[in-house]
């Protein structure tokens, strides 16, 4: 495996992480989102400003996780298309 090869393989096994989290993290927002959202409640503006729009709107929070589970699905797939072993 030369160089480029390496570089492509580490990029598809990012972007597969990237699938698996959103789909994680899509999947713990629907089913717990009163948790989910105080564990990622914090005093960083930035961080909190992530997690500020779902706070007290749990049905909010469980609609952005399908739409996260559906956009890690639809990674996924593309990478498999593009990159087919």
């Amino acid at each position: 495996m030369d160089g480029s090869e390496t570089l492509g393989l580490g990029i598809r096994r990012s972007v597969e992480m990237a699938a698996v989290f959103m789909i994680g993290d899509g999947l713990l927002g629907m089913l717990q989102p009163r948790r989910h959202v105080a564990l990622w409640r914090s005093e960083v503006a930035a961080v909190d400003g992530l997690v500020r729009p779902f706070a007290d709107r749990p049905g909010r929070r469980r609609a952005y996780g399908a739409l996260q589970i559906a956009a890690g699905i639809a990674l996924a797939a593309a990478l498999k298309r593009r990159n087919a072993p």
